[in-house]
């Protein structure tokens, strides 16, 4: 039965995406260690039904300041994907790639601006080919946007995109672990309400 609102996902549901998660945040970690160079691993993904306001203390309060990458998917499935770096998971990227390092997101210039949208381009782009190969399903995405802004400012764009269907929001991801160090970075996937039913459907959990 199709779902009308993300708080209606039961427990087997919940299962399955906590499994998609599983899969692609693993590939994405995978890729993140080759490009780093650095043994990278993810910690156990969740899936979590929760408020605007509640997702925005997930992720570390509306005030923390942080980099994000944003992409917007189409095609079978409709919604944003967004990798949000905290500034511990940026230098460990731009020491790896450029060997430096920042003490500020003031300090970013060009060159590691593209460093990080590359890194979180080719995290989001892995995940989403892992989801799109077990479901079957044909995912289109956007060029990324990157920005430096407060969290709860850029948690504001699924907000505003999907506010009017529903007044939750649903997200996919878990942390990275690199060198044994958990690193706060959060892999994000919030698809829209008609794509989440197509998918459920695609993965044989939903009759509708």
């Amino acid at each position: 039965m199709a779902i009308k609102n993300y708080d209606e996902l039961n427990s087997l549901e919940l299962d399955t995406l906590r499994e998609i998660g599983s899969v692609g945040t693993g590939n994405a970690a995978t890729a993140l260690s080759q490009m780093l160079g650095r043994q990278v691993r993810i910690t156990l993904p969740e899936v979590r039904i929760m408020g605007y306001n509640e997702a925005i203390e997930w992720i570390g309060g509306p005030e923390e300041i942080t980099a994000g990458v944003l992409v917007k998917l189409s095609g079978h499935l409709s919604g944003i994907m967004l990798s949000v770096q905290s500034l511990e998971f940026v230098n460990i990227v731009l020491n790896s790639m450029l060997s430096q390092t920042i003490s500020d997101y003031s300090e970013l210039a060009e060159m590691e601006n593209s460093a990080l949208v590359e890194v979180g381009n080719i995290m989001i782009s892995t995940f989403i080919n892992a989801l799109s190969g077990l479901a079957g399903m044909d995912v289109n995405l956007t060029v990324p946007a990157f920005t430096v802004d407060m969290q709860g400012a850029i948690l504001a764009v699924p907000m505003a995109e999907y506010g009017g269907q529903s007044d939750y929001i649903m997200t996919i991801g878990g942390n990275f672990v690199c060198d044994n160090k958990q690193v706060p970075c959060r892999l994000l996937m919030s698809p829209d309400l008609r794509s989440l039913n197509a998918l459920l459907r695609k993965l044989g959990v939903s009759d509708e």
